[in-house]
């Protein structure tokens, strides 16, 4: 009887695995169907820009179509927290700025946890903004404006794309570091503060390196440093904040991929090959670097750390300087 039970067992046992593994063979690879790229702003800005540089090609890396999806509001509040809440199976995934690290600095209630409720996947690339000013500004070089706001407390003003924009972080980071009293003007995006820093209407702001690029070129702007760790490229000629009078001065966009917290590991890793595959093909890497976008392959261990280490950071910067976006 005993052995008749064994048996039994034994065969119960060998059907219950027979059907565990139908049922994961039933399982399709991921993915097995289009993946959805959101990016927290409008077409035509940076964000827009870095994805649409690589979706073609790590949908191909993948073997599926990479869409994007717009989805803008609350400095890319409301996109990233549609990524945090979407179903953790890699079919949604978000492109976010730096401004996932900036924004719980600034906003007093934030609808998810940055840290607890996404999964990075990778970084995808940093970019520079540089400091241009009107030419009708006297200073014709970082100390000589340093030296003009500190000799005038309050007077300067700079535009920005709008309050808690990397081009106010840029900005505000150059307040601290600087030691000076320049007033904020915020607009709605980066295009009309920088044609009212062309026209006069402030003296100054922080575009991104791409977008100020032509006008400078032209002669509209006089640029007077670009805000990285090192010179642009694109501007070859024009020094970095540091060098040109401003020690300890850093400001870089960064870009990278999230996922919600619960994206199976298996997920977040195909993910993450093939994006790390595609920002290493000389083709993508060339059209990425005629954009001024410095692409930065890692592992999400990478990304994860990079995000922690500058929460704090930035929650410093805000205290101390007192900035809070409603």
């Amino acid at each position: 009887m005993q052995h008749i039970k064994t048996i039994a067992s034994r065969l119960a046992f060998a059907a219950g695995f027979a059907l565990t593994a139908t049922a994961a063979c039933a399982q399709p690879a991921f993915p097995a169907k289009p993946v959805k790229l959101v990016v927290p702003y409008a077409a035509g800005g940076s964000a827009d820009i870095a994805a649409r540089l690589i979706a073609a090609d790590w949908g191909k890396a993948l073997g599926q179509t990479v869409f994007i999806e717009n989805k803008a509001g609350a400095s890319g509040n409301i996109g990233v927290d549609a990524v945090a809440k979407a179903a953790p199976d890699g079919y949604t995934v978000g492109l976010q700025t730096v401004s996932l690290a900036i924004n719980p600095a600034l906003y007093a209630a934030m609808p998810y946890d940055t840290l607890k409720d996404l999964a990075p996947v990778g970084m995808v690339a940093s970019s520079q903004h540089v400091l241009v000013v009107n030419n009708e500004l006297p200073a014709k070089n970082v100390k000589e404006l340093l030296a003009l706001a500190k000799a005038q407390p309050g007077k300067l003003n700079y535009g920005s794309a709008g309050s808690g924009s990397t081009f106010h972080m840029a900005a505000e980071l150059f307040r601290s570091v600087g030691g000076v009293d320049i007033q904020h003007v915020p607009y709605r995006g980066g295009g009309p503060a920088l044609v009212d820093t062309i026209g006069g209407q402030v003296n100054m702001s922080f575009p991104v390196l791409s977008a100020a690029q032509q006008q400078v070129k032209a002669g509209k702007l006089r640029a007077l440093g670009v805000t990285g760790a090192k010179r642009s490229a694109l501007m070859p000629d024009v020094p970095t904040i540091a060098e040109a009078g401003l020690p300890g001065y850093r400001f870089e966009t960064w870009f990278m991929v999230i996922a919600p917290a619960a994206t199976p590991k298996a997920v977040v890793d195909k993910l993450n090959a093939t994006l790390n595959a595609t920002l290493n093909a000389p083709a993508v890497r060339d059209r990425m670097n005629r954009e001024a976008f410095e692409p930065t392959p890692s592992t999400p261990e990478q990304a994860r750390a990079r995000l922690a280490s500058e929460l704090p950071l930035w929650a410093k910067l805000a205290k101390d300087q007192g900035i809070k976006v409603d």
